[in-house]
């Protein structure tokens, strides 16, 4: 890192370690000081009217530099990343949401922070048709084009990684620790392969241990960074109702897979069912319903930018599937039967047609383009 970096990284540590700050009185603070470093370069009177005691000021003027330099350290390491509030790269969707945590720190490809996130969690210990569950229909939507989100818990978390690295896709892990341990420890060889093809996050320091309080709070990040999430099996008092609980309080879209009324497992994607969570049966119940959050993605990625959205349209294959659509309503089956394409290929291209406002979906997993 240069010096300015440094510099820069220093200032945002110093407020994100300071004791008693948390994410919602440093947003506070950032609203009106504007900057980290004007927070800091404020007087202990300033400082003391925004609800800060003598702690927690003397601790941003005078901030633990020991932890502080071991962070920076961590941050020299390959693939090693700090993205702060401020970053272009910051995911648009979490950013959005009741004190969004200041700084997230992440090992693996950082451009997966500008993809398209849904969360899938569950229980702890599924049933084996659950795990099943997990990983299918995480394949089947990262190859339409999403990144699967989800804890590195055991269960059901570990089965929706695992389904989306099977089908060559990206996956975000967010954790309730630092990110010098894994845990489980038993996710240490799955941990490696997400950093390899997606990333490893959280809004902890490196060495944070695991805490039973940190995991609720770290749902807040999987549902906040994700345009939807999937519930696939939970007990009535389920560490995944709490995820869903914060996506329906940020205003995300709630999905639950039935299951027998014998399977105690199911008794929690029922509740959310009568709720008002979406019942979800093939992956074409989750697409239908995405675009209006999606949008907000799309649009961070590409604002106002008329050359790139034309673009899409004049790609060999999308131009082909499109004169292939007509302007007729089509079925996937017939797309890819007048097209030539596969499958999985014509899925992906009709979600992002979709998403780009191109094409509507229709009753029956049948789409037709929009005049």
């Amino acid at each position: 890192m240069d010096m300015d970096t440094t510099q820069n990284y220093t200032y945002w540590l110093s407020l994100a370690e300071a004791s008693g700050i948390g994410p919602s009185l440093c947003n506070k603070l950032l609203l009106e000081f504007k900057t980290p470093q004007a927070i800091l370069g404020s007087d202990h009177q300033t400082l003391s009217q925004f609800g800060l005691n003598n702690t927690s000021i003397n601790h941003l003027h005078n901030p633990e530099t020991q932890k502080i330099n071991r962070i920076l350290e961590w941050l020299d390491l390959p693939d090693h990343h700090l993205i702060t509030l401020f970053d272009d790269d910051y995911p648009e969707l979490l950013k959005s949401i009741h004190s969004p945590p200041i700084l997230l720190y992440a090992i693996g490809q950082r451009e997966s922070l500008g993809l398209l996130h849904f969360a899938i969690v569950g229980s702890r210990n599924p049933t084996t048709g659950g795990k099943k569950l997990a990983e299918d229909f995480a394949a089947e939507l990262s190859r339409a084009g999403l990144t699967i989100c989800s804890g590195l818990a055991l269960g059901i978390d570990y089965h929706s990684h695992l389904g989306a690295l099977k089908a060559n896709g990206t996956t975000v892990a967010v954790l309730g620790n630092g990110l010098n341990s894994i845990y489980p420890a038993r996710h240490k060889n799955i941990a490696n392969q997400i950093i390899g093809n997606g990333l490893l996050l959280t809004e902890y320091p490196p060495d944070t241990k695991p805490h039973p309080g940190n995991f609720p709070r770290r749902n807040r990040i999987i549902s906040g960074m994700s345009s939807g999430v999937l519930v696939v099996e939970a007990a009535k008092k389920s560490g995944s109702l709490i995820t869903a609980n914060y996506a329906l309080e940020q205003g995300r879209e709630v999905f639950a897979i039935p299951g027998s009324i014998h399977n105690p497992l199911a008794r929690g994607t029922h509740s959310l069912i009568r709720q008002g969570a979406k019942l979800v049966e093939t992956v074409d119940d989750i697409i239908e319903e995405l675009a209006p959050m999606a949008s907000i993605v799309l649009n961070k990625l590409m604002p106002n930018d008329v050359d790139q959205h034309q673009s899409r349209k004049m790609e060999p294959d999308y131009k082909l599937l499109l004169d292939s659509m007509g302007y007729d309503v089509m079925s996937v089956d017939q797309l890819v039967e007048l097209s030539g394409l596969t499958a999985d290929v014509v899925s992906s291209m009709l979600l992002i047609l979709e998403l780009e406002g191109m094409i509507e979906s229709q009753h029956g997993g049948k789409y037709c383009r929009c005049s």
